[in-house]
């Protein structure tokens, strides 16, 4: 069962590096296949996980703002942060 927090997850991986984008898009065409999500959030769950799945396309592609205004349509803020790195003093 794809809940609320796993999209979240998945997204802020993704924005953290932690995957990459076609880990991101895997995980999403799987999802679209089994098809399970949690059913109070399942149009908003479906239409952002399928256009999750399409992002390493030409036509689709994912954005910044794209992520941005999943997280925010799932209930979340987005803020950015930006360190100086150590070997750049």
């Amino acid at each position: 069962m794809i809940t609320r927090q796993d999209v979240v997850n998945k997204l802020i991986s993704y924005l953290g590096h932690r995957i990459s984008l076609e880990e991101l898009v895997g995980w999403a065409e799987n999802v679209m296949m089994e098809g399970e999500f949690e059913e109070h959030d399942l149009p908003l769950l479906r239409d952002i996980v399928a256009r999750l799945g399409l992002s390493d396309t030409l036509a689709f592609g994912l954005s910044w703002e794209d992520c941005r205004n999943f997280l925010r349509s799932l209930g979340y803020d987005v803020e950015v942060r930006v360190t100086r790195l150590a070997s750049n003093q």
